[in-house]
């Protein structure tokens, strides 16, 4: 192939990749530009403070965010240490055999599982058989155990790219191992961590069908006040108000409203993650 070949085909490449980018950014714009023109209306400190009433016609959307951050909260308090801690056994002690790889494609292989057996096993696991009933702690639980495969996956990856020197040269220094992979790989891999882990859990907070066997409920006046009670969540709550609802034209500002919140809960979600980051990258440049 001649050089004017090459650039030519470089050329195309090159754009057909930028248009690509551009038709998917065009539509998230378009949805998130239509949830905001649609919900913002919606939005007051009364919407976000108070509880449906009058059959989720009127009222607001507290006991559902209070129910969703518990989730979230508990989601990744069991996933993420559990998560880092077997990505950091995998890459780092583990031997090269046909059991780790057989174990690392089973990993894989669990993120492409529907959420919806994994709501199932819950029912299964925490519900029946570790006795939890139907509550905020069966819930957190199980978007965890959904959650674990993508950080898992993420971590891997993120401790891969951290060079092998590194390493080589902490123990030059007499370190141990440990003492290695705490203060040097660790920290040089914290921004892919943080992303896969966040990524993760955002997925998990705006799931509905895990929850739907294990704790959530249509309606409750109050938000969740223990662990082992039963509670509403925004994903849910978006769905009946969409879908279920006798008066879905009456409710579809809430329903927008409610979704604009759910978006800005996963944006908090991913400023926290930026903000990490950027306090890893700036001790690692000292």
């Amino acid at each position: 192939m001649s050089v004017i070949s090459k650039n030519i085909a470089s050329f195309i490449g090159l754009r057909f990749l930028g248009l690509c980018t551009i038709v998917v950014l065009a539509f998230i714009l378009l949805v998130l530009v239509d949830i905001i023109w649609k919900g913002a209306g919606t939005l007051s400190w009364d919407f976000i403070f108070s509880v449906p009433r009058k059959g989720m016609t009127e009222g607001g959307i507290y006991p559902a965010l209070v129910g969703t951050t518990m989730v979230t909260v508990i989601t990744a308090i069991f996933s993420i240490p559990v998560g880092v801690a077997t990505a950091v056994y995998l890459n780092e002690y583990a031997s090269d055999n046909m059991f780790t790889k057989i174990l690392r494609a089973s990993i894989r292989n669990l993120a492409g599982v529907p959420s919806i057996i994994y709501g199932l096993f819950g029912v299964a696991l925490f519900v029946e058989a570790l006795r939890l009933g139907n509550s905020v702690v069966s819930s957190g639980l199980t978007l965890g155990l959904m959650t674990l495969p993508y950080i898992i996956t993420a971590t891997e990856e993120a401790l891969r790219s951290v060079p092998h020197s590194h390493r080589e040269g902490a123990l030059a220094l007499g370190a141990t191992k440990w003492e290695a992979i705490k203060t040097i790989i660790l920290p040089s891999a914290i921004a892919g961590i943080t992303t896969g882990a966040i990524l993760g859990v955002s997925r998990a907070a705006g799931e509905t069908a895990p929850i739907l066997f294990t704790g959530v409920t249509f309606y409750l006046r109050f938000p969740p006040d223990t662990l082992d009670s039963e509670f509403m969540a925004l994903p849910y709550h978006l769905y009946i108000l969409s879908t279920q609802h006798h008066a879905i034209e009456q409710v579809r500002p809430l329903a927008y409203g409610t979704a604009l919140v759910l978006i800005l809960l996963i944006v908090v979600l991913n400023i926290i993650a930026f903000i990490i980051r950027n306090k890893y990258a700036k001790e690692l440049v000292k």
